[in-house]
């Protein structure tokens, strides 16, 4: 059924450019109607009939109803075919001389049916006409009675709303609807009138591309909404790979809102994780009309039921107060952060025109930078604010009241798997960022898309392979060293084996306080300070031996997801020789997608969700796929394989007929 959704909707290049002539000619640039297709679903048969109803007067046609099916006992309507008004062909015997007509045998119809999920669900669609298409269609106004008239209006009204939709189009990989999404749930748009600004063709182009890779992607998943005209209001996509890496890297997660809040060509809003090699994977698109709260939360429970309700635990977005509700809306159980990047990045914008705004710079970045304790950040921000008498500066002020989001020393207990930023100089790099200018137009981001994610893919691949087949070289006798160095990947090991080499600026590790079990150790460290000038800097430790615990004021643990120098020193001092395995995130090992394999366990299983045993199996197989690539051998091993498995599976089937 998707084939037959789809490939009407498929043009030669010569159809395409000469449907891009016509649509050039026109001198006022129109919005275009979202055609139906296979997998739409509605409430009701009434808001499906009304939909195709609305469509057929942006089109030029006119409907009726072909066939209806009904159930023997309630009588309760199941299925339905409506078709162009011109449609068959008059018997002979009912021919009006008089009337001309009008019937072409019109193949144009769509096919739906009562779906188990009690929504009306589009099976099959015909969009060609055989017969030339008229204007667009608006019902004539009728002269009424006074008696009628109470009636007239409250069917006016329902016609004015005209999609009392289920407000989205859901395909997934086998063409049918599959979304958990209900319409209360995606909020009430009819208070906006908002939708995508789209130039020409930019809608056949999204449906055209959604549609191959329907069929061409594994797992693919996307969702369109509408708004009552039936126009494209949001979009909302994710391929197989991304679907896949969610379950392994959808513990902490960026919404990259730069494209749509920097008024881009394209509105686009991107979910982006980070891999085993400290590799930005993306983990779903979408396009917003604007920057509402209802949109965003449209986009948010599109992903939560595309991810199979996987809820990340850290969330960081821009300092957005709208994004701000949609995520505590979407997400209440997420810890919704601010990211520091983003806000260092606008000092110059907001503080460049203060007076002395070079010391002003300076003050800041000491307090967010170079403060452990709360009390230390309260102290270094009123002496700013009080010295260079920035009190009243607006951005300023709400940067304060905001300070639990984005200030690091606020954060010590959030998960941030090395997407936090918490030192100079780091910053969040948008996933498409050499790909997308401010100018780039839908089609040409829709091609660019497929050239980044196989850019990135490839990347992913090279590092597996360099990580397992390349033993990293060891700088120190360190035992910790050593340990890491044969479980985490090249990459992630790298930035662990700085913080060994980093131990020997530490020059003192002393016990300084004891409760119970918890000893407290103060480590002094050189760093480097102002002027290059080496600095000596206290570092509280927390120590648990019966618990194996240890935790550093730095909290370079949460930040970076690896232990800091401080914490090691501790160890060493206390004659530890390995990394207490709490301190060992499965997420940075080289052979990760090997040992671990999201939502698989089979007692879990719905013995009736397809679409669960879909995404489990292709799991699976996506991670055969991942280790086969290593060599020929592995190929050929992983080839046997699947064959194996497709004929075993294969036989169940004759065993069953």
């Amino acid at each position: 059924m998707a084939e037959a959704g789809c490939s009407n909707e498929r043009l030669t290049n010569g159809e395409l450019n000469e449907k891009e002539k016509d649509l050039d000619d026109g001198t006022e640039e129109k919005k275009e109607f979202v055609a139906p297709a296979v997998g739409m679903e509605f409430e009701s048969y009434d808001d499906a009939y009304n939909y195709y109803n609305c469509y057929a007067k942006e089109v030029g046609f006119r409907v009726r109803v072909k066939n209806s099916w009904f159930k023997r006992n309630s009588r309760e309507k199941y299925g339905a075919v409506l078709c162009c008004s011109s449609q068959g062909f008059k018997r002979i015997k009912d021919v009006n001389r008089l009337r001309k007509e009008t019937r072409t045998g019109c193949p144009a119809m769509v096919r739906m049916r009562l779906a188990d999920s009690k929504r009306w669900r589009v099976l099959e669609v015909m969009l060609e006409h055989n017969h030339s298409l008229g204007a667009k269609i608006y019902r004539p106004v009728k002269k009424v009675s006074t008696g009628n008239k109470r009636k007239s209006l409250s069917s006016s009204d329902a016609e004015g709303r005209t999609i009392k939709l289920y407000r989205a189009l859901v395909i997934d990989s086998e063409g049918n609807g599959n979304s958990s999404l209900k319409a209360r749930d995606v909020m009430n748009f009819s208070e906006l009138p908002d939708q995508l600004n789209l130039k020409r063709g930019d809608a056949q182009a999204i449906y055209n591309y959604f549609c191959r890779m329907q069929l061409t992607n594994p797992n693919f998943f996307y969702l369109m909404d509408l708004n009552d005209e039936g126009h494209l209001r949001n979009v909302f996509w994710v391929d197989a790979r991304s679907r896949a890496s969610c379950g392994y890297f959808g513990d902490v997660i960026y919404i990259d809102s730069t494209y749509l809040s920097s008024k881009f060509e394209i509105p686009l809003v991107a979910f982006v994780g980070t891999n085993h090699h400290s590799q930005s994977v993306l983990l779903g698109c979408g396009l917003l009309a604007g920057e509402t709260t209802e949109s965003y939360i449209w986009l948010f429970k599109a992903w939560i039921t595309c991810m199979s309700g996987c809820s990340p635990q850290t969330i960081i977005t821009d300092r957005c107060r709208t994004l701000q509700i949609a995520i505590a809306e979407a997400f209440p159980r997420a810890h919704h952060c601010f990211g520091l990047s983003h806000i260092m990045k606008r000092v110059p914008e907001k503080l460049g025109g203060l007076r002395h705004y070079d010391a002003i710079k300076k003050a800041f970045m000491k307090a967010v930078y170079d403060t452990l304790k709360v009390i230390e950040f309260e102290v270094a921000w009123g002496f700013m604010v009080q010295r260079f008498g920035v009190g009243d500066h607006e951005w300023l002020q709400s940067l304060y009241e905001d300070r639990v989001r984005w200030a690091p020393v606020y954060l010590k207990d959030t998960v941030f798997a090395g997407m936090s930023a918490a030192r100079p100089g780091e910053i969040l790099n948008p996933f498409f960022e050499r790909y997308v200018h401010k100018q780039t137009p839908l089609k040409e981001f829709l091609d660019k898309y497929e050239l980044a994610l196989q850019k990135k893919h490839k990347e992913e691949t090279i590092a597996d392979i360099e990580s397992r087949s390349i033993g990293p070289a060891l700088k120190t006798r360190c035992s910790f060293e050593l340990q890491l160095s044969k479980l985490y990947s090249k990459e992630i090991f790298k930035k662990f084996q700085f913080e060994v080499e980093e131990m020997y600026s530490c020059f003192s590790t002393t016990q300084i306080h004891v409760d119970g079990p918890n000893i407290i150790f103060l480590v002094k460290e050189r760093v480097l300070g102002e002027s290059n000038r080496r600095e000596i800097r206290d570092f509280e430790v927390l120590y648990n031996r019966s618990a194996g615990e240890v935790r550093c004021i730095c909290s370079c643990f949460n930040f970076y997801g690896y232990l800091c120098r401080h914490a090691l020193c501790v160890l060493n001092f206390n004659g530890v020789e390995e990394i207490p395995c709490k301190y060992i995130l499965q997420r940075w090992k080289k052979d990760y997608k090997r040992l671990y394999i999201p939502d698989h366990s089979s007692n879990d299983v719905d013995s009736t969700d397809h679409m669960q045993w879909f995404s489990q199996l292709y799991r699976s197989a996506l991670q055969v796929v991942e280790e086969g690539v290593i060599s020929l051998e592995h190929y050929s091993v992983a080839l046997e394989a699947f064959e194996e498995s497709l004929n075993r599976v294969r036989e169940v089937e004759e065993k069953q007929a």
